[in-house]
């Protein structure tokens, strides 16, 4: 992996949004993900799946329910010559855990993945279908972009287009975000 990453959500942008997703079974990769994952990775970005689960603060599911989905939707990148280079939770809830500094709209999780991955913030990006993930790279230095997949439509129509567009790229689905990551960044591939 090289310096600059892409912090990815899980829900909505690259898995189909089933609300508080706690079954293996019910893990769904949305269309082109891996595809996606994989020209990220051959480009030279790590690839860093940032999730919030607040599901374990409220006690509706545990860690392990959460580990069985992450062990679920690897399963499906790898059969499909995908991968994920890290995957960083936020399982805290502030009516339930007090205020943490890892629950996107935070940065905690960008930060921890930056220290134990070696990452350039200022070179990296993250991609979700909610603002609350923009702003969480935002205060680090990433640029954004705003998927329309999962809660990213309902996400566009609340924000006022112009300030929108001076926040973040929109993209249709993560294909069209990575296509537009690498054409601004340029295609370097891996490092030597």
């Amino acid at each position: 992996m090289g310096k600059r990453a892409v912090f990815l959500d899980r829900d909505g942008t690259i898995l189909q949004l089933i609300p508080y997703l706690h079954e293996a079974d019910r893990v769904r990769l949305l269309p082109g993900v891996a595809e996606s994952l994989r020209r990220l990775g051959e480009a030279g970005y790590g690839r860093i799946l940032v999730t919030n689960q607040s599901g374990v603060a409220r006690g509706w599911f545990g860690m392990d329910d959460v580990e069985g989905v992450h062990d679920r939707l690897l399963y499906l990148l790898r059969a499909e010559g995908a991968d994920l280079d890290g995957i960083e939770i936020c399982p805290h809830h502030p009516d339930h855990t007090g205020p943490c500094s890892c629950r996107k709209p935070a940065s905690g999780m960008i930060e921890r993945a930056a220290l134990r991955f070696g990452l350039s913030l200022k070179e990296s990006w993250v991609i979700g279908d909610r603002m609350d993930d923009l702003l969480a790279g935002a205060a680090l230095g990433c640029r954004g972009i705003l998927v329309l997949t999962g809660y990213g439509q309902e996400e566009a129509r609340l924000r006022d287009p112009a300030r929108l567009a001076d926040a973040c790229y929109v993209a249709h689905d993560l294909a069209a975000a990575v296509a537009h990551l690498i054409a601004v960044d340029g295609s370097v591939g891996p490092p030597a």
